[in-house]
């Protein structure tokens, strides 16, 4: 049952599986499943890591990468900002005004 929870709640929104853990203990083993997040991650995450200045650790989950993409990091030799909004799962980049020109 837990794999098929997993695949349902990897076709909602991070916001649903973030609430569904509050309904049973399946639903947040489920739910912390490295398959239900490398869904909300973007597909070149790992890119966006390596590029990172301030990610020198590594993570245990998909979950823990998604959370620290939620609180935003600097890229490009911090010339910009990756941010990932935590409910809906949109994805946003912030440039310098450096980049811009």
């Amino acid at each position: 049952p837990e794999a098929c929870v997993a695949n349902i709640l990897s076709l909602t929104s991070p916001a649903d599986t973030f609430s569904s853990s509050m309904v049973s203990s399946v639903f947040r083993l489920a739910g912390d499943s490295d398959f239900v997040w490398e869904k909300f991650l973007p597909s070149d995450y790992k890119s966006l890591i390596s590029q990172s200045t301030e990610l020198h650790q590594s993570f245990s989950s998909k979950k823990e990468i998604y959370q620290c993409f939620c609180d935003s990091i600097l890229i490009d030799n911090a010339r910009k900002v990756f941010k990932i909004n935590k409910f809906s799962g949109k994805m946003s980049y912030i440039l310098s005004a450096r980049d811009i020109s």
